[in-house]
């Protein structure tokens, strides 16, 4: 740990070129540098979590002015799933707002969904709190491929966010979900007034799992009205990008997941994790309970990442 953590920060501190210009190698050896896969998050169930996490809206602990419900029912996902499908996403992840899940009907159901998914032809992810060992094979069963329980950030800076749920119960969960077979989806937020360092020692974190994490989700803090992380002050997007290279290199066969938090970004912000390592983002105006940008702005940045503009075009034949 102490030799990887001392090159997550030997990495975070040079000149940004040089450091994307090594991410950006080590990015196309591993992966396609033209191919970002879509996904789509959809809040199965939405409120009331018994979790104190800082930055949470759907926390029982604050009044955030959030519309509860209960566990959708399967025709509600099933109409969302054929419209994430049909809109091109790739992978369908559904999120519920609990500490962790008890087994009984709602974990059955949850299960239903999960095949439903895979019935669409889709890669299915679940996000659903801390899991048993015999819960996590349950949904290997059903087909699940991924399982999303983030670290949210270093082990030192932790207890400043979350007093619920310890940083070992976090890892224990993700043990439950290897011990399964089922891949792992793993990252953290930044923007919650952790240190450069704190930001490296979650990479350092992460990169130390056997295996790494398959898939790792970069979130930008959304403050909310009625946590205690509303007044946070925004985060220079090149801290993003920053940390975004440093896990790229750091963890050179992951799939790195522009999350939460593009809806404050430029396109050009975007671009640049892109080009950092960044391969994946999440389509849809929502992401759980939060904004997300519109589809027509996405399509619109995806779109300029393609072939560059005909050389025939208006503006060459204005020249002509």
């Amino acid at each position: 740990m102490n030799e990887i953590l001392s090159r997550a920060e030997t990495l975070y501190q040079k000149p940004l070129m040089d450091l994307l210009f090594e991410a950006h190698q080590v990015h196309r050896t591993h992966h396609d540098p033209h191919e970002i896969q879509r996904c789509t998050l959809l809040s199965i169930k939405t409120g009331g979590c018994p979790e104190n996490c800082s930055y949470c809206p759907q926390s029982a602990h604050y009044e955030t002015g959030l519309d509860r419900h209960g566990l959708l029912d399967l025709g509600e996902v099933k109409a969302a799933v054929q419209n994430a499908k049909s809109n091109g996403a790739q992978r369908f992840c559904m999120g519920a707002a609990w500490r962790s899940i008890k087994d009984g009907p709602e974990f059955d159901q949850v299960i239903d969904m999960v095949k439903m998914v895979k019935g669409a032809e889709m890669e299915a992810c679940v996000t659903l709190g801390m899991l048993t060992d015999s819960q996590a094979q349950r949904l290997k069963e059903a087909g699940l491929d991924a399982y999303n329980h983030n670290l949210d950030t270093s082990r030192e800076y932790y207890s400043k966010i979350i007093q619920t749920r310890t940083y070992d119960d976090r890892l224990n969960t993700l043990k439950s979900v290897r011990k399964a077979g089922i891949s792992v989806c793993c990252g953290g937020i930044i923007g919650m007034g952790e240190s450069p360092k704190d930001r490296c020692a979650l990479l350092a974190e992460l990169a130390c799992l056997d295996p790494q994490p398959e898939s790792v989700p970069i979130n930008m803090l959304i403050p909310v009205e009625g946590t205690p992380l509303a007044e946070s002050q925004a985060i220079d997007p090149l801290e993003l990008v920053r940390t975004i290279a440093v896990a790229r290199i750091l963890m050179p066969k992951s799939r790195v997941r522009l999350s939460a938090g593009r809806v404050s970004l430029s396109k050009e912000a975007q671009v640049l994790a892109f080009f950092a390592g960044a391969n994946s983002i999440f389509l849809g105006e929502k992401l759980l309970t939060r904004p997300n940008p519109a589809p027509d702005a996405d399509e619109a940045l995806l779109e300029s990442l393609r072939s560059g503009p005909r050389l025939d075009g208006p503006v060459a034949a204005a020249l002509a």
